[in-house]
């Protein structure tokens, strides 16, 4: 069965889903504020249950449960993991990438070989340090070559010469390192916090689809559509930790696509345009940005879903 095929099946089955639950919800919010309101005059008995039954609270959060987990990489080595020692290495138990002027990354990746999932969760903790640090995490992404960048005459103009000149370094990097290149959705992550948490699809065209506080849908031939707000931006950035560590969840189920940071959603998309939707690829680190920066990754775990 072509990628193609599968990806069009899992959107038929998770837009189906997806109406089924939205339509099963106008039926039994009611209901359930109904029985909420009954439970609420009862007294609890031990263990915070209402006589007959009722609800419960799930477990609180805890990013350090790793009960079916897979740790992917070992906080020693580079095992499992490809990416050019120029710019990636092994350090205090986290993978490091690192750039400057002198010898800029450009943008590159450093690629999980351990195979393509497709339906998945992926937690790890993630810091930058310097200003001009840019990266993410890629998934479901693919390896190609690649392709020229195309900077608008009117936005060249405004560019100084110390600007077009880091410019081309960072496209000499990125030739240079072409070996590494992916196409793909990224979980973006900058030190600046401007676009933190967002979905934003690497080399594709689309660009930004889901930006922090959307939770947004695709469907062929459309533009992206605002679906939901998940919060406000900017209350949402309060939640990121520049220069520090932060909790980073991605969770990849059918076309549905979620972002977490330190435990707050920051974006989903639902993507149903399968000119573009991927259902498996794989799994990077990217690095990213001008001057003197370093990128790190530690506590790395996978778990595969059905």
């Amino acid at each position: 069965m072509s990628a193609k095929s599968v990806v069009s099946r899992s959107m038929m089955a998770g837009t189906s889903l997806a109406c089924a639950i939205f339509a099963a919800s106008l039926v039994y919010l009611p209901a359930r504020s109904h029985v909420a309101a009954q439970q609420a005059a009862r007294p609890a008995q031990a263990g915070g249950r209402a006589p007959g039954g009722g609800f419960s609270q799930p477990e609180p959060i805890d990013f350090e449960d790793h009960e079916g987990w897979t740790q992917i990489f070992d906080g020693k080595t580079m095992n499992g993991w490809d990416g050019t020692p120029e710019v990636w290495h092994v350090e205090d138990g986290a993978i490091v990438g690192q750039s400057s002027d002198a010898h800029p990354s450009g943008t590159t990746n450093i690629i999980w070989r351990g195979g393509d999932p497709g339906n998945f969760r992926l937690k790890c903790e993630m810091k930058l340090e310097g200003a001009g640090a840019n990266g993410g995490i890629q998934y479901r992404s693919q390896n190609v070559p690649p392709r020229p960048r195309v900077i608008p005459p009117e936005r060249l103009a405004q560019m100084t010469d110390e600007q077009k000149a880091r410019m081309k370094k960072m496209e000499e990097a990125g030739q240079k390192y072409a070996k590494w290149n992916l196409e793909g959705y990224q979980a973006d992550f900058d030190f600046n916090n401007r676009y933190t948490g967002q979905l934003y699809e690497q080399g594709t065209g689309r660009g930004i689809i889901a930006w922090r506080g959307q939770m947004v849908a695709t469907e062929p031939g459309k533009k992206p559509r605002l679906l939901s707000s998940v919060g406000n931006p900017d209350d949402l950035k309060a939640f990121i930790k520049p220069g520090e560590w932060n909790q980073y969840e991605i969770v990849a189920d059918g076309n549905t696509l979620v972002h977490i940071v330190n435990g707050h959603v920051m974006a989903v998309l639902v993507d149903t345009d399968p000119k573009y939707a991927q259902a498996k690829g794989l799994i990077a680190f990217e690095i990213e940005g001008g001057g003197d920066l370093k990128i790190l990754h530690r506590n790395v775990w996978l778990k595969k879903l059905p």
